[in-house]
């Protein structure tokens, strides 16, 4: 099993796999493109099992490495530094918050699938993209627990989804494999698994965006059993081309 967990990103995602990460025993190597020092108070939260790196220190460090950055700079990835490792894929795209991605227009890639052509020597498996970061770090269960939820994930290599797979049970879910990285898109925004089913329910239109944030923050979650994830997951329609 992973014994050390690298993280390209340190935002909601990437601080809330690293507690996660943390209170399971792991230790974890942080970056983000804002330089060590920036992630001081973070690795202080997290204890002697955090330090913070470089991307590429991380990419190095990690026996299995998360992607949580804006998919917008997947090109920044260390690709050299992440040859031969299994990187887990965060990343959605978001063209109405940071633009459109030329290469996902015609609808011929996933965005997994763009970011595994970039890391030509890594195994890319999408996963920890459907949930937010509060109720990701909310729900987490141990193995066996009547209200335990799963994550979808997916991705072309066996050994690298198993990998990934291990890595979600150890942080408190179960994994719902969906496919390959051609099958990626039924996780992203606007599928029937993407984020909604961890909700109990919606913010009122009468809500202000300070009372509607609040709520965001408060609201607790609501266990998805794998079972549902993978209704839901084989549920989906993709008629965005290129938003997956």
């Amino acid at each position: 099993m992973t014994k050390t967990l690298g993280l390209i990103g340190a935002g909601n995602i990437g601080s809330a796999l690293a507690r996660l990460a943390v209170a399971a025993g792991l230790n974890v190597v942080l970056s983000n493109s804002r330089g060590p020092e920036s992630l001081a108070d973070l690795v202080a939260e997290l204890g002697p099992q955090a330090r913070a790196a470089t991307p590429a220190e991380a990419a190095e460090a990690g026996e299995l490495v998360v992607a949580t950055i804006p998919l917008s700079a997947y090109g920044r990835l260390p690709s050299a530094a992440l040859s031969g490792k299994t990187v887990i894929d965060t990343m959605n795209h978001l063209p109405e918050y940071f633009g459109p991605i030329a290469e996902l227009a015609e609808g011929e890639l996933t965005s997994s699938e763009l970011v595994q052509r970039h890391l030509t020597g890594a195994r890319v498996v999408k996963a920890f993209n459907n949930v937010d970061s509060v109720r990701l770090s909310a729900l987490a269960r141990p193995a066996g627990a009547p209200d335990r939820s799963a994550l979808p994930l997916a991705g072309d290599d066996i050994e690298a989804k198993a990998e990934a797979s291990a890595l979600l049970d150890v942080l408190g879910y179960d994994a719902v494999d969906i496919g390959a990285l051609a099958d990626s898109w039924r996780s992203e925004p606007g599928t029937p698994v993407y984020v909604q089913p961890y909700f109990p329910a919606q913010p009122t239109q009468e809500m202000s965006q300070e009372e509607a944030y609040r709520w965001y923050l408060e609201t607790p979650g609501v266990a998805v059993p794998a079972d549902r994830v993978r209704e839901l997951a084989d549920a989906a329609v993709r008629t965005a081309p290129g938003r997956a």
